[in-house]
Protein backbone atom coordinates (compact mmCIF):
# COMPACT_ATOMS: atom_id res chain seq x y z
CA UNK A 1 0.00 0.00 0.00
CA UNK A 2 1.35 3.45 -0.61
CA UNK A 3 1.22 4.54 3.52
CA UNK A 4 3.51 1.60 3.83
CA UNK A 5 5.91 2.45 1.20
CA UNK A 6 6.33 6.14 3.06
CA UNK A 7 6.60 4.27 6.46
CA UNK A 8 9.24 1.82 5.13
CA UNK A 9 11.05 5.35 3.51
CA UNK A 10 11.22 7.72 6.49
CA UNK A 11 10.99 5.47 9.36
CA UNK A 12 11.46 2.03 9.37
CA UNK A 13 14.72 1.62 6.94
CA UNK A 14 16.55 4.36 8.96
CA UNK A 15 15.87 2.39 12.11
CA UNK A 16 17.11 -1.03 10.67
CA UNK A 17 20.53 1.01 9.26
CA UNK A 18 20.88 2.28 13.13
CA UNK A 19 20.33 -0.69 14.69
CA UNK A 20 22.46 -3.24 12.44
CA UNK A 21 26.12 -2.96 10.17
CA UNK A 22 24.79 -4.29 7.06
CA UNK A 23 27.62 -4.97 3.72
CA UNK A 24 27.63 -2.50 1.32
CA UNK A 25 25.41 -3.64 -1.70
CA UNK A 26 25.15 -2.34 -5.21
CA UNK A 27 23.13 -3.02 -8.12
CA UNK A 28 23.66 -2.51 -11.93
CA UNK A 29 21.06 -3.49 -14.48
CA UNK A 30 21.29 -3.25 -17.76
CA UNK A 31 18.06 -3.85 -20.18
CA UNK A 32 17.25 -5.89 -23.12
CA UNK A 33 15.10 -5.69 -25.70
CA UNK A 34 14.79 -8.53 -28.69
CA UNK A 35 16.14 -11.42 -27.94
CA UNK A 36 14.62 -14.17 -25.36
CA UNK A 37 16.05 -15.28 -21.96
CA UNK A 38 17.70 -18.47 -22.98
CA UNK A 39 19.20 -16.72 -25.75
CA UNK A 40 20.63 -14.56 -23.85
CA UNK A 41 21.97 -16.91 -21.28
CA UNK A 42 23.67 -19.00 -24.15
CA UNK A 43 25.29 -15.63 -25.11
CA UNK A 44 26.57 -15.17 -21.32
CA UNK A 45 27.81 -18.55 -20.46
CA UNK A 46 31.34 -17.30 -20.83
CA UNK A 47 30.84 -14.41 -18.58
CA UNK A 48 29.12 -16.04 -16.08
CA UNK A 49 31.71 -18.65 -15.91
CA UNK A 50 34.26 -15.52 -15.31
CA UNK A 51 32.51 -13.74 -13.18
CA UNK A 52 33.91 -12.67 -9.77
CA UNK A 53 32.74 -14.42 -7.21
CA UNK A 54 31.92 -10.78 -5.15
CA UNK A 55 28.93 -10.40 -7.83
CA UNK A 56 26.03 -12.67 -9.10
CA UNK A 57 23.77 -12.01 -11.87
CA UNK A 58 20.40 -12.72 -12.53
CA UNK A 59 18.27 -12.75 -15.45
CA UNK A 60 14.47 -10.84 -14.87
CA UNK A 61 11.77 -11.40 -18.05
CA UNK A 62 9.22 -9.34 -18.45
CA UNK A 63 7.09 -8.59 -21.11
CA UNK A 64 9.05 -8.16 -23.98
CA UNK A 65 11.95 -7.65 -22.36
CA UNK A 66 14.74 -9.08 -20.36
CA UNK A 67 16.42 -7.14 -16.79
CA UNK A 68 20.07 -7.75 -16.50
CA UNK A 69 21.00 -7.40 -13.02
CA UNK A 70 24.47 -7.36 -11.72
CA UNK A 71 24.85 -7.47 -7.75
CA UNK A 72 27.95 -7.22 -5.46
CA UNK A 73 28.24 -7.62 -1.99
CA UNK A 74 31.35 -6.62 0.15
CA UNK A 75 33.54 -3.95 0.44
CA UNK A 76 32.24 -0.34 -0.80
CA UNK A 77 35.75 0.15 -2.83
CA UNK A 78 36.25 -3.13 -4.11
CA UNK A 79 32.55 -3.87 -4.87
CA UNK A 80 32.51 -0.55 -7.00
CA UNK A 81 35.35 -1.22 -9.01
CA UNK A 82 35.04 -4.94 -10.11
CA UNK A 83 31.16 -3.86 -10.69
CA UNK A 84 32.17 -1.02 -13.25
CA UNK A 85 34.65 -3.46 -15.08
CA UNK A 86 32.03 -6.13 -15.44
CA UNK A 87 29.09 -4.06 -16.71
CA UNK A 88 31.83 -3.02 -19.46
CA UNK A 89 32.12 -6.35 -19.81
CA UNK A 90 28.67 -7.13 -20.23
CA UNK A 91 27.77 -4.10 -22.12
CA UNK A 92 29.88 -5.45 -25.33
CA UNK A 93 28.38 -8.48 -25.24
CA UNK A 94 24.76 -7.66 -25.74
CA UNK A 95 24.93 -4.14 -26.97
CA UNK A 96 22.56 -4.95 -29.71
CA UNK A 97 19.87 -5.66 -28.07
CA UNK A 98 20.33 -2.84 -24.63
CA UNK A 99 17.90 0.02 -24.42
CA UNK A 100 18.77 1.68 -21.32
CA UNK A 101 19.68 1.21 -17.97
CA UNK A 102 18.44 0.50 -14.34
CA UNK A 103 14.86 2.04 -13.95
CA UNK A 104 14.95 3.71 -17.28
CA UNK A 105 11.81 2.30 -19.62
CA UNK A 106 11.28 2.02 -23.07
CA UNK A 107 8.97 4.72 -23.21
CA UNK A 108 11.02 7.39 -21.01
CA UNK A 109 14.19 6.32 -23.51
CA UNK A 110 12.25 6.73 -26.63
CA UNK A 111 10.69 10.42 -25.23
CA UNK A 112 14.59 10.90 -24.40
CA UNK A 113 15.36 10.61 -27.76
CA UNK A 114 12.21 12.51 -29.57
CA UNK A 115 12.78 15.29 -27.26
CA UNK A 116 16.73 16.07 -27.77
CA UNK A 117 15.76 15.56 -31.61
CA UNK A 118 12.89 18.08 -31.22
CA UNK A 119 10.60 15.23 -33.63
CA UNK A 120 7.13 14.40 -32.85
CA UNK A 121 5.48 11.05 -33.05
CA UNK A 122 1.71 10.06 -32.78
CA UNK A 123 0.24 6.03 -32.72
CA UNK A 124 -2.85 4.35 -34.97
CA UNK A 125 -3.36 1.58 -32.77
CA UNK A 126 -5.66 -1.27 -33.35
CA UNK A 127 -4.90 -4.61 -31.51
CA UNK A 128 -3.43 -2.37 -28.61
CA UNK A 129 -6.77 -0.23 -28.40
CA UNK A 130 -4.65 2.28 -26.96
CA UNK A 131 -2.12 0.78 -24.75
CA UNK A 132 0.85 2.33 -27.32
CA UNK A 133 -0.41 6.03 -26.22
CA UNK A 134 -0.89 5.29 -22.44
CA UNK A 135 2.94 4.41 -21.80
CA UNK A 136 3.99 7.34 -23.95
CA UNK A 137 1.80 9.61 -22.06
CA UNK A 138 2.51 7.62 -18.59
CA UNK A 139 6.01 10.12 -19.16
CA UNK A 140 5.91 13.90 -17.17
CA UNK A 141 6.61 16.34 -20.14
CA UNK A 142 5.82 13.84 -23.38
CA UNK A 143 3.21 16.71 -25.11
CA UNK A 144 6.36 17.82 -26.08
CA UNK A 145 7.14 14.97 -28.69
CA UNK A 146 3.67 12.95 -28.51
CA UNK A 147 0.53 14.59 -30.79
CA UNK A 148 -2.12 12.39 -30.32
CA UNK A 149 -3.62 8.66 -31.43
CA UNK A 150 -6.28 7.18 -33.44
CA UNK A 151 -7.67 4.17 -32.20
CA UNK A 152 -8.55 2.42 -35.75
CA UNK A 153 -10.37 -0.54 -34.56
CA UNK A 154 -12.99 -1.79 -36.92
CA UNK A 155 -13.03 -1.64 -40.82
CA UNK A 156 -14.78 1.46 -41.16
CA UNK A 157 -12.66 3.61 -39.56
CA UNK A 158 -9.83 2.51 -40.76
CA UNK A 159 -10.71 3.26 -44.48
CA UNK A 160 -12.69 6.77 -43.69
CA UNK A 161 -10.01 8.03 -41.20
CA UNK A 162 -6.99 6.63 -42.37
CA UNK A 163 -7.87 5.78 -45.95
CA UNK A 164 -7.29 1.71 -45.88
CA UNK A 165 -8.69 0.92 -49.13
CA UNK A 166 -11.70 -1.87 -48.34
CA UNK A 167 -10.48 -3.68 -51.09
CA UNK A 168 -7.24 -4.28 -49.70
CA UNK A 169 -9.07 -5.30 -46.26
CA UNK A 170 -10.89 -7.55 -48.39
CA UNK A 171 -8.19 -9.28 -49.94
CA UNK A 172 -4.85 -9.41 -47.33
CA UNK A 173 -7.27 -8.66 -43.57
CA UNK A 174 -6.14 -5.86 -41.43
CA UNK A 175 -3.45 -8.10 -39.98
CA UNK A 176 -1.30 -7.80 -42.82
CA UNK A 177 1.90 -5.95 -43.71
CA UNK A 178 0.00 -3.78 -46.57
CA UNK A 179 -2.59 -2.19 -43.66
CA UNK A 180 0.22 -1.41 -41.08
CA UNK A 181 1.99 0.03 -43.74
CA UNK A 182 -1.06 2.36 -44.14
CA UNK A 183 -1.95 2.87 -41.18
CA UNK A 184 1.26 3.92 -40.45
CA UNK A 185 1.90 6.47 -43.22
CA UNK A 186 -1.57 7.69 -42.97
CA UNK A 187 -1.35 8.67 -39.60
CA UNK A 188 1.45 10.41 -40.06
CA UNK A 189 0.49 12.12 -42.53
CA UNK A 190 -3.35 13.04 -40.44
CA UNK A 191 -1.52 14.43 -37.42
CA UNK A 192 1.33 15.50 -39.17
CA UNK A 193 4.39 14.17 -36.87
CA UNK A 194 7.60 13.37 -38.08
CA UNK A 195 7.28 9.93 -36.38
CA UNK A 196 4.16 7.10 -36.54
CA UNK A 197 3.60 4.15 -35.10
CA UNK A 198 0.93 1.45 -35.97
CA UNK A 199 -0.37 -1.41 -34.75
CA UNK A 200 -2.37 -4.53 -36.36
CA UNK A 201 -2.92 -7.83 -34.37
CA UNK A 202 -5.33 -10.67 -33.17
CA UNK A 203 -5.08 -10.30 -29.47
CA UNK A 204 -6.95 -12.93 -28.94
CA UNK A 205 -8.66 -15.33 -27.07
CA UNK A 206 -10.57 -15.58 -30.54
CA UNK A 207 -10.12 -14.84 -34.24
CA UNK A 208 -7.76 -16.94 -34.89
CA UNK A 209 -7.23 -18.70 -38.48
CA UNK A 210 -4.69 -21.43 -39.54
CA UNK A 211 -2.75 -18.62 -41.32
CA UNK A 212 -2.94 -15.77 -38.67
CA UNK A 213 -3.24 -17.33 -35.40
CA UNK A 214 -3.61 -15.24 -32.11
CA UNK A 215 -0.78 -13.26 -31.50
CA UNK A 216 0.02 -12.57 -34.92
CA UNK A 217 0.79 -9.19 -34.90
CA UNK A 218 1.71 -6.27 -37.95
CA UNK A 219 3.86 -3.09 -36.51
CA UNK A 220 5.09 -0.11 -38.52
CA UNK A 221 6.96 2.89 -38.07
CA UNK A 222 6.74 5.88 -40.51
CA UNK A 223 9.02 8.43 -41.23
CA UNK A 224 9.02 11.31 -43.77
CA UNK A 225 11.51 9.01 -46.17
CA UNK A 226 10.19 4.99 -45.26
CA UNK A 227 8.03 2.77 -43.56
CA UNK A 228 9.93 0.22 -41.57
CA UNK A 229 7.09 -2.74 -40.95
CA UNK A 230 7.58 -6.41 -39.41
CA UNK A 231 5.62 -8.75 -38.48
CA UNK A 232 5.52 -10.51 -34.85
CA UNK A 233 3.86 -14.20 -33.06
CA UNK A 234 3.29 -13.89 -29.44
CA UNK A 235 1.02 -16.30 -27.78
CA UNK A 236 -2.44 -16.95 -26.45
CA UNK A 237 -2.98 -14.38 -23.46
CA UNK A 238 -4.88 -11.18 -24.57
CA UNK A 239 -3.31 -9.06 -22.22
CA UNK A 240 0.13 -10.49 -22.79
CA UNK A 241 0.08 -9.76 -26.74
CA UNK A 242 -1.40 -5.96 -26.28
CA UNK A 243 1.69 -5.30 -23.68
CA UNK A 244 4.38 -7.48 -25.93
CA UNK A 245 3.25 -5.46 -29.18
CA UNK A 246 3.34 -2.01 -27.26
CA UNK A 247 7.04 -2.90 -26.24
CA UNK A 248 8.07 -4.33 -29.44
CA UNK A 249 6.50 -1.20 -31.15
CA UNK A 250 8.41 1.54 -29.03
CA UNK A 251 11.67 -0.84 -29.38
CA UNK A 252 11.00 -0.36 -33.36
CA UNK A 253 10.50 3.31 -32.72
CA UNK A 254 13.70 3.67 -30.67
CA UNK A 255 16.07 1.44 -33.43
CA UNK A 256 14.44 4.00 -36.13
CA UNK A 257 15.24 7.08 -34.51
CA UNK A 258 18.96 6.21 -34.00
CA UNK A 259 19.53 4.94 -37.19
CA UNK A 260 18.32 7.69 -38.62
CA UNK A 261 19.55 10.47 -36.33
CA UNK A 262 22.47 8.52 -35.50
CA UNK A 263 25.37 11.43 -36.11
CA UNK A 264 22.91 13.75 -34.46
CA UNK A 265 22.41 11.29 -31.08
CA UNK A 266 26.36 11.22 -31.14
CA UNK A 267 27.08 14.73 -30.93
CA UNK A 268 24.69 15.35 -27.99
Amino acid sequence: PHEMKGMMTDAVLPMLKQRFNTPFIMHRTILTQGIGESFLADLLDKFEDEIPSVLKLAYLPASGMVRLRLTGIGEEAMIKSTMQQQVQKLMEIVKPYIYGYDDESLEIVVGRILKSLGKTVCTAESCTGGYVAHLITKVPGSSAYYVGSTVTYSYPIKTNLLHVPADLLEKHGAVSEEVVRILASESRRLLNTDYSIATTGIAGPDGGTTDKPVGTVWIGVATKTQVVARKFQFGGDRSRNIEMTAVNALNMLRKVLIEENAEVLKEN
